[in-house]
């Protein structure tokens, strides 16, 4: 067994219940469907200063996508940064002969990590 971390990203385009709650679900959903594991040990999501809505976390958890232990941030003011973004940090356990992670960038989130930018949309 061997522990690895997953990373993710999304950005939404309105700070509403209804798009962060959307936007956190598709991008675990992603993450889910991109990656094999036998287990999730925690997901820490950090969001931008501008979404204030609501809590991703809350989203993640009450859709029963992916069962963890949740903790949520803020991330630091950077001048000229991405705004708008959602970013999640995911630690699972799986079997030793289980391919490498497979990060995932969504939607304005591409421009963080071009080689991982899910352009499926």
């Amino acid at each position: 067994m061997k522990v690895y971390a997953i990373r993710g990203a999304i950005t939404v385009d309105a700070d509403t219940e209804e798009e962060i709650s959307a936007r956190s679900v598709e991008l675990v959903k992603r993450i889910k469907e991109k990656n094999t594991f036998d287990s999730v040990v925690s997901i820490i999501i950090s969001t931008t200063s501008d979404i204030t809505a609501s809590y991703p976390a809350k989203a993640i958890r009450e859709s029963g996508v992916m069962p963890a232990p949740l903790f949520s941030c803020m991330e630091p003011e950077i001048a000229g940064s991405l705004r708008m973004c959602i970013r999640v940090l995911i630690t699972v356990c799986a079997d030793a002969d289980t391919a490498e992670p497979v990060h995932v960038y969504m939607r304005g989130a591409g421009v963080l990590r071009k080689e991982f930018a899910d352009e499926s949309l």
